[in-house]
């Protein structure tokens, strides 16, 4: 009892979860909306559509060490080819250094955590366009329905077990951010990126407090099993109005 009494007043944890919570809210709709465009640009099943997949689902089969590690590479100040490619386009007058505040690291992140997953979101969304009956599709043209009108009042809401599932893994993946955090800004600077996991990870093999490590793993899951619960009530409850 005294590693949770002790977890429920540690300030570090709560300002990394709070930190995690923000990551989790800024990448998931990204990842959510990105995929769903990616979806509807390559549903079909033209040879050119089933390439632009494939090319978009690739880096998934990356490992995310390696990735981040890559990213890392990408944004750095001196040789890193994101820097030059802003300077090169006039968007950016100098380099910058993306690691050097929380902001700027926060969205280094997140823009290789995008690159590296958004093709999993577009395939279970593709597989959920797919499966929308065409006749309902064609039906609706008949009517004169537009294209962004079938899709707001057809394809969204006969998905929406898939946005489900999407949003579920977007978040649940977001809130145990680790690899990326720990290779790219190494919970600096300062410790101002360090997320719920990477803290509990400090905690259990650097400082070797296995037991209050422990404690903080049981607390985040609890968080993370009340948020996941409350997701697919609100869900279920929209499918029932």
């Amino acid at each position: 009892m005294a590693n949770y009494q002790r977890a429920f007043t540690d300030a570090q944890f709560w300002k990394a979860l709070g930190f995690t919570a923000k990551y989790t809210v800024f990448i998931t709709p990204i990842l959510m909306v990105l995929g769903f465009l990616l979806a509807l640009l390559t549903s079909s099943n033209s040879p050119l559509r089933q390439l632009t997949r494939g090319v978009i689902f690739l880096p998934v089969v990356i490992g995310l060490g390696t990735s981040s590690l890559l990213w890392y590479w990408l944004f750095d100040q001196q040789v890193g080819l994101v820097n030059k490619v802003l300077v090169d386009l006039h968007i950016i007058n100098q380099p910058i250094v993306w690691f050097i505040s929380a902001d700027t690291a926060l969205w280094a992140v997140i823009i290789s955590v995008t690159w590296k997953v958004v093709g999993f979101g577009m395939i279970l969304f593709v597989a959920g366009i797919q499966s929308v009956n065409k006749e309902v599709i064609e039906a609706t043209m008949i009517d004169g329905a537009t294209y962004w009108q079938r899709v707001w009042r057809i394809i969204l809401p006969l998905n929406l077990s898939t946005i489900l599932l999407v949003t579920l893994v977007s978040a649940i993946g977001s809130m145990l951010a680790f690899d990326q955090l720990y290779i790219m800004t190494g919970g600096g600077p300062k410790g101002q990126t360090f997320t719920s996991v990477y803290w509990i990870y400090q905690n259990s093999f650097i400082q070797f407090k296995l037991g209050y490590g422990a404690a903080l793993s049981v607390i985040l899951t609890v968080i993370i099993f009340c948020g996941a619960a409350l997701q697919l009530y609100l869900t279920s409850r929209s499918k029932r109005q």
